[in-house]
């Protein structure tokens, strides 16, 4: 059951990121991957939520942890993307901005993480 709880938000997720993607392509164009930046920050953010929620909140199901975590926001977030649009930047010639991307998508994401879990501390 839990394959398909993780299946079900996993579909989710990828949906969600695939509807940012074609997003984020009409308003900004592909010069840059703007699209994969925001996924990556905001998904490490909602998992600095759901971290800190699940630690102070023991109550929370494992069913409904697997399916927002590793579903919803394993179908979501895209490091694998990230590597894949890092080495286009570069192959590109575009060395520079192959830089900035690698700079702010670990900063904005650790960042994210870390504001999520302050957020829901203040909280509680």
């Amino acid at each position: 059951m839990n394959y398909l709880i993780v299946f079900a938000g996993g579909g989710l997720g990828a949906a969600l990121r695939h509807g940012f993607n074609m997003l984020f392509v009409r308003l900004l164009g592909t010069a840059f991957p703007y699209a994969t930046l925001f996924e990556n920050a905001t998904g490490s953010l909602v998992m600095g939520l759901l971290a800190a929620a699940f630690a102070f909140k023991g109550d929370i199901p494992q069913h409904m942890r697997l399916f927002l975590t590793t579903g919803i926001l394993g179908g979501y977030t895209t490091f694998s993307t990230f590597s894949l649009d890092t080495a286009v930047l570069y192959e590109r010639g575009e060395v520079g901005l192959a830089v900035l991307y690698v700079l702010l998508s670990v900063a904005l994401s650790i960042g994210g993480l870390f504001a999520g879990l302050a957020v829901v501390r203040s909280l509680t």
